[in-house]
């Protein structure tokens, strides 16, 4: 007789054991394989290690390439967007487990104490009817429920669950490339301030040589006050322009590092791009561009996504309402140990087994109309986010025609920025051998000196807007990668 309630223990320990390893990892449904291994997804190749997101010292000097790789694993942003994948992932694997049976075991052990007494009257005893024992009382039971059809409902709450779980990854891209273009740009900002700061520089040393030419000339009786004082006040002008020039290298610097994930005052010494510049291959005719950027930008696969979810969400509302068939199963025993059969018997060991299988239907009848209000919201959520795709898609096509006629703006305006600065070298060098020949006046000097300062500086900006348009293209259409940079600048990551 005990043989049948450890049979029903050892069951119980074996299902507890599999739920243990399922909390422990176990996968059965493989929901793993849905979601990235890691937050930079397949943006960053693995190393040795098969973890792209472990990293040595900083490079010195540090490319873009680090930069970018170290900014996809460490920004905030997209380890949020990685973990609510994760998160959709596992409420995938909740609504796919619908479809095996539930196991519930029970088991109780307890000491009873039952006495009985009669009192006696003047003509009846009841003396024999008392009664006093103690006995152990032991019970298991294992229940079972596996809901054989449901007309549906499970099957549109997994698909719910998996449109969600496509746009969590999908959210995951777009969270990746706004961090992708952030980090380049904070890397492009940060060379910028660099060429500035020697631009300053350069235009510091030249104004000192020309205050230096006017206090030569004044001291020596040939040249006036005035030449002196302007030059003296162009100097100090330009003195002001690299010491701004160096603060805002610094906050450049301290920007860079944040979208690293390095501390802020962390020292960063970067690799000084060549004069080559990236090609522009990607760039196919705007309407090629927007065909593919409709296709696969992230955003718009999101929001899709979403609608496919809201579609499901209908579905399962009015699955809800039919009928459900389970199969159902019982085995229990209940032992009591010590325990008088009755009055007048000797305690002995009561044992009693129960099983029981068969088919429980629930067939909803009537619930208030409320079926058919939350039908209604379901099919308003559907129309809800095929509004919300339609915004998205007018903002992403509107930043892809942004940064397409940007592109090719900046893209002139660098064929414009080298002439200038080539016409500006050329004037100041006129300009000064004048100067020093004693047939140009300290005006001219000063302009044309501030002239060739002002081109350097279009120039340079110029350059870096250039970078920063060109990946916004690739950004815009959602197919950028570090292909975009290998060619650029920078050194893999140590």
């Amino acid at each position: 007789m005990k043989r049948t309630l450890v049979s029903i223990l050892a069951l119980a320990a074996t299902v507890a054991v599999c739920a243990s390893a399922g909390a422990a990892g176990f996968d059965p449904f493989s929901i793993s394989l849905k979601v990235s291994k890691t937050q930079s997804k397949s943006m960053i190749s693995e190393d040795a290690s098969g973890d792209p997101c472990q990293f040595g010292e900083v490079g010195s000097p540090v490319g873009l390439v680090e930069v970018v790789e170290r900014a996809l694993c460490h920004n905030p942003k997209t380890r949020q967007a990685w973990a609510n994948a994760q998160v959709q992932a596992a409420v995938l694997g909740v609504r796919e487990s619908a479809y095996l049976p539930t196991v519930n075991a029970g088991f109780a052990y307890g000491k009873q104490r039952n006495k009985t007494s009669y009192k006696d009257t003047s003509s009846y005893a009841y003396s024999g009817l008392n009664t006093d024992s103690s006995p152990t009382v032991r019970s298991g039971s294992l229940k079972m429920s596996w809901v054989l059809t449901d007309f549906g409902l499970r099957g549109s709450n997994v698909d719910q669950a998996r449109a969600l779980l496509d746009a969590a990854n999908s959210t995951h891209d777009v969270a990746l490339q706004a961090a992708f273009l952030a980090a380049a740009q904070a890397y492009f900002d940060t060379l910028t301030a660099l060429a500035t700061l020697d631009a300053k520089l350069e235009a510091e040393k030249a104004a000192r040589e020309s205050f230096m030419a006017t206090e030569a000339k004044y001291k020596a009786g040939v040249g006036g006050l005035t030449d002196q004082l302007q030059a003296s006040t162009a100097y100090s002008q330009a003195k002001l322009e690299r010491v701004v020039a160096e603060g805002e290298l610094k906050n450049a610097q301290g920007s860079l590092a944040i979208a690293m994930g390095l501390e802020v005052n962390k020292p960063l010494v970067l690799a000084r791009p060549d004069e080559t510049l990236p090609d522009t291959a990607f760039v196919k005719p705007i309407d090629e561009l927007i065909d593919e950027a409709r296709r696969y930008h992230p955003a718009l696969m999101a929001a899709q996504s979403e609608i496919k979810a809201a579609e499901a969400s209908v579905s399962a509302t009015r699955a809800e309402g039919r009928p459900t068939v389970s199969l159902t199963g019982e085995l229990s025993r209940n032992d009591q140990l010590g325990q008088p059969p009755g009055v007048g018997y000797p305690a002995t060991d009561v044992s009693s087994t129960s099983g029981a299988i068969g088919i429980q239907v629930n067939i909803p009848l009537f619930e208030g109309f409320g079926r058919t209000y939350r039908v209604r919201t379901a099919q308003s959520q559907v129309e809800a986010k095929q509004a919300e795709y339609a915004r998205v898609e007018q903002d992403v096509l509107l930043e892809l025609w942004k940064s397409y006629q940007l592109l090719n703006a900046e893209t002139e305006g660098l064929k414009t920025t080298d002439e200038l600065v080539k016409n500006a070298r050329k004037s100041y060098a006129v300009a000064r051998g004048r100067y020093k020949a004693g047939v140009g006046n300290i005006v001219e000097l000063l302009n044309v000196q501030s002239a060739l300062a002002k081109a350097e500086q279009q120039r340079i900006q110029t350059v870096s807007n250039w970078q920063g348009a060109r990946l916004k293209v690739a950004t815009s259409v959602g197919r950028i990668g570090l292909w975009a940079i290998s060619g650029l600048t920078g050194s893999p990551k140590p």
